[in-house]
C-alpha cells in the first residue's frame, strides 16, 4: 500500500532558500568524507604504527564500526532532541576527533579516533539528510533529498582524492587537521545559517526510542519494501566496487589503484540524476522512476562484462550502474521520508542498516565469487541480485500503482 500522506504542518515554511539547500549538500560532502579518508592512506598509517600489510585493513573495519554504532545509537536522537543543536554538538565532537586521530601516537587510540570519525562522520550525514527532510516543505522534499544526496556523492568521490593530494603534500596526519579545520569552519556556519525554527520532537525516553526503530519496522510497509530494495541494490553495487580492483590490476590491465579508484569520478553524472529523481518522487512518479532505476541496474552488467575487452564500455557501465543507484537512492529516501515526519531520524537509521548489510553481503559474496568464477561470475552474481530486486519492487507493488507504471 502507498505511503500514507503526511499530515499538514500548520508551521510548515515555505519554499527552501537555495543557498540554505547548497550548504546542506556542502555539510553532507564534508561529513561523509571523513569516513573514507583513511581507504588510500593505509599504507602510509601501516608503515607509521608497525601495522602489518594484511592487518592494516583493520583501520577501515574500526570506521566501519563506528558507522554501524552510528546507524543504531545516535543517528535516531534527531526524533528526541533538537536537531539543530544535536547538529552543532556533533559537529564540535567531529572537529576533536579529528584532532585526536592527527595526533595519535599509537594504534589503539588511532584505532578509538577511526571509531569516533565513523560514528560522528555517518550520523551527521544521515542527521543531516534527515533534517533537510525536515526542513523542506512537502512538495519539495525530493529536491531537497536529491541534492544533499548529491553532497553525499561529492564527498564519496573526492575524499580519496582529496585525502592523496594532501598526504603527498604534508603527510597522512594533515589529512585530518586539514578536515578539522574544514569542520570548524562548517560549525560556524551552521550555527548562523541553520533555522531557529523548532521542529517536532517525540516525548519519549532513549531506549523506548530505540525500541520504537524496530516498531516502525514492523509496521511500516513502506520502510520494509525499500528497504530492501536498498539491501539488494547496494549488494550489487558493493559486489561490482569490491571485485572491481582484482582484475583491473591484473594482466592485462595492470592499472595503478589510483587508475582504479579513477573510475569512481565517472560517478559525477548521478549527482543529477539523484536531483532528477528527487523531483519526479515530488510529483508522485516515485514508481515509475524505481522501475526505470531497477531495469538500468540490471543493464548495466552487459557493458560492465566486457571489462576485459574494454575499458570503455566498463566506464559506460560504471556510468548506468551509478545513475540507476542514485535515482532509487534518492527515491527510496522521499518516500520513506513521507511516513511520519515525527520519524525522519528513526526512518533513515533504518533505511540505511539495510543498506549496511546489502554492502557487507556484496563484498562478501564478490571476493569469493571471483575467486572461483573471475569477473563473468561477478556480473553473474551483480546481474543476478538486480533481477531479484526488480522482481521483488514488481510482486509489492500494489495494483493500482501497477496501472500507473504500465501506463
Amino acid at each position: 500500500m502507498p505511503a500514507r500522506p503526511e499530515p499538514a504542518d500548520p508551521a510548515s515554511p515555505g519554499p527552501m532558500p537555495r543557498s540554505l539547500v547548497m550548504l546542506l549538500a556542502v555539510a553532507c560532502a564534508l561529513s561523509v568524507a571523513n569516513v573514507y579518508y583513511a581507504q588510500p592512506l593505509l599504507d602510509a598509517i601501516g608503515r607509521e604504527f608497525g601495522i602489518a600489510e594484511g592487518a592494516v585493513g583493520i583501520v577501515v573495519t574500526a570506521t566501519q564500526l563506528g558507522c554501524a554504532l552510528a546507524l543504531l545509537f545516535v543517528v535516531p536522537l534527531g526524533d528526541l532532541l533538537d536537531r539543530r543543536r544535536l547538529m552543532l554538538g556533533q559537529l564540535t565532537l567531529l572537529v576533536l576527533s579529528l584532532v585526536a586521530v592527527a595526533l595519535s601516537a599509537g594504534t589503539p587510540w588511532l584505532l578509538l579516533g577511526m571509531v569516533a570519525l565513523g560514528l560522528l562522520g555517518t550520523a551527521m550525514t544521515q542527521g543531516l539528510l534527515a533534517l533537510s527532510a525536515a526542513l523542506a516543505a512537502p512538495g519539495e522534499r525530493g529536491r531537497v533529498l536529491g541534492a544533499a544526496q548529491g553532497g553525499v556523492v561529492i564527498g564519496l568521490l573526492l575524499a580519496r582524492t582529496l585525502a592523496g593530494a594532501v598526504a603527498d603534500l604534508w603527510g597522512w596526519r594533515a589529512v585530518y587537521v586539514v578536515s578539522a579545520a574544514l569542520a570548524a569552519v562548517l560549525a560556524v556556519v551552521l550555527a548562523r545559517r541553520l533555522p531557529q525554527r523548532r521542529l517536532p520532537a517525540l516525548q519519549m525516553g532513549y531506549w523506548a526510542l530505540l525500541r520504537s526503530l524496530y516498531g516502525l519496522l514492523a509496521t511500516e510497509r513502506v520502510l520494509r519494501v525499500r528497504g530492501m530494495i536498498a539491501l539488494l541494490m547496494f549488494a550489487a553495487f558493493s559486489a561490482f566496487w569490491t571485485a572491481l580492483v582484482l582484475p583491473l590490476s591484473a594482466p592485462p590491465h595492470s592499472l595503478t589503484h589510483s587508475a582504479v579508484g579513477a573510475f569512481g569520478l565517472v560517478g559525477v553524472a548521478g549527482v543529477l540524476m539523484a536531483a532528477r529523481a528527487g523531483r519526479l518522487a515530488d510529483s508522485g512518479q516515485g514508481e515509475r522512476t524505481t522501475a526505470v532505476g531497477l531495469v538500468l541496474l540490471c543493464l548495466a552488467w552487459v557493458p560492465i562484462a566486457f571489462l576485459e575487452q574494454s575499458l570503455w564500455l566498463l566506464a559506460l557501465g560504471v556510468l548506468v550502474l551509478d545513475i540507476a543507484l542514485q535515482a532509487l537512492h534518492v527515491t527510496n529516501q522521499t518516500m520513506i521520508f513521507s511516513v511520519n515526519p515525527q520519524a525522519h531520524s528513526r526512518l533513515v537509521g533504518g533505511y540505511m542498516m539495510f543498506y549496511a548489510v546489502g554492502s557487507g553481503l556484496g563484498s562478501i559474496a564478490s571476493t569469493a565469487v571471483y575467486a572461483q568464477a573471475g569477473w563473468l561470475g561477478v556480473c553473474v552474481l551483480g546481474a543476478g541480485i538486480s533481477v531479484v530486486a526488480l522482481v521483488f519492487w514488481a510482486v509489492t507493488l500494489p495494483r493500482g500503482e501497477r496501472l500507473l507504471v504500465g501506463s
